[in-house]
């Protein structure tokens, strides 16, 4: 018996349970992919898998309440962006903390931001530049799409997802760095994967409600409504797509590659990510798949290390399955898979001209309907 500094004994060899759960994936995963061939078959897989989505997320234990927003703050900011923080009631006794940035002029269009991890919930998409630990994070991610948009001339809803900013459950209500910068999903997990609800049912749920609340306030053009999100927030604008008809043009940045390498190789990632029961189904694009065929930005960076030790590879597999479904419209030049250097951070650099093409397309995709 080896014994280390650490007071503990060396184990030169350890029996974990990886390789085993990695054959039980190889078995069992993705029963309910697409299988057939024509659209007619599309559509109806698309009806089913919806259902199934949705009770896998546990949003069917979920209750709608009586709808109750009060505009708490209301700031001008430089450039005459007018940012209106909101307080909605989602559920009862669950309350959204909301930042709307409202250009000047005539808005384009109408766009949630939804926030990813280490970046304070919205106030870096929200761009709070003047938060020093916020700006940190706006500068190493690229993460303030919210104001970016804005300053495009897009009207930017930012809201904090559960868990996070002023959202955060008990042991992180306080004013520590990495608290304050990071969210309280673990502990969310803990309280709700019991019920039979996910994380992610929850996210969802309160960004249905989030729509609900602009369509009724019916401020603004709602015709071209757009959903974006980096990292987490790119997983909630996914699942998001996929179950709420009303997105019309999306951007999904540092989250679409296969289940399989970035989430049971690597093991590590937060609570949210993990839904019970949902890889026996589906992998990351059939879930997009769902939102085919309206227009989607997909941003991926060639280093980050969440696609996986094979890298862009398991992110190419994902896009061949997406093409496919958008194949069957014929709309394949609705996908847009913009790829860069570096590792992970969101990039905006065919942003504008991408979000003026898409504009147009899902008005059209709506018109046709």
């Amino acid at each position: 018996m080896e014994l280390t500094e650490y007071g503990t004994i060396h184990i030169e060899k350890f029996y974990g349970s990886k390789i085993s759960m990695l054959n039980r994936f190889d078995t069992f995963a993705r029963r309910d992919g697409f299988k057939g061939n024509s659209l007619e078959e599309f559509e109806e897989w698309k009806k089913l898998s919806k259902h199934t989505l949705f009770k896998l997320l546990g949003m069917d234990r979920l209750i709608k309440c009586r709808q109750e927003a009060k505009v708490a703050e209301r700031t001008e900011l430089p450039g005459k962006i007018v940012r209106e923080k909101v307080i909605l009631k989602t559920e009862e006794d669950v309350e959204m903390t909301i930042d709307i940035l409202i250009p000047p002029g005539e808005p384009k269009g109408v766009f949630l931001c939804l926030n990813g991890h280490q970046g304070g919930g919205r106030y870096s998409v929200a761009g709070y530049y003047d938060i020093p630990a916020i700006k940190e994070k706006i500068d190493f991610f690229n993460y303030d799409y919210g104001m970016k948009l804005c300053a495009l001339g897009y009207v930017a809803v930012c809201p904090d997802c559960r868990g996070f900013g002023e959202r955060r459950d008990e042991p992180l209500q306080d004013d520590e760095k990495q608290h304050f910068l990071t969210g309280s999903c673990r502990n969310l997990a803990n309280m709700c994967l019991p019920m039979g609800i996910a994380v992610l049912g929850l996210l969802t749920w309160d960004n249905m409600r989030l729509i609900d609340y602009l369509y009724d306030r019916n401020e603004w053009d709602m015709s071209g409504l757009g959903c974006i999100g980096f990292s987490g927030g790119g997983m909630q604008t996914m699942y998001l797509c996929a179950l709420d008809e009303r997105i019309k043009q999306a951007v999904i940045s540092g989250y679409f590659y296969g289940f399989r390498d970035s989430l049971m190789i690597l093991n590590g990632n937060c609570a949210c990510n993990y839904v019970p029961g949902l890889w026996e189904h589906f992998d990351c694009a059939d879930i997009l798949s769902l939102y085919a065929p309206k227009p989607v930005l997909i941003q991926s960076c060639r280093e980050d290390h969440l696609n996986g030790p094979r890298g862009i590879l398991n992110v190419s597999e994902q896009m061949d399955i997406l093409k496919r479904a958008y194949a069957l419209y014929g709309k394949e030049e609705y996908i847009k898979h913009d790829i860069r250097e570096g590792g992970h951070h969101f990039h905006d650099e065919s942003l504008k001209e991408t979000l003026e093409e898409f504009y147009d397309k899902g008005r059209n995709q709506e018109a046709a309907r």
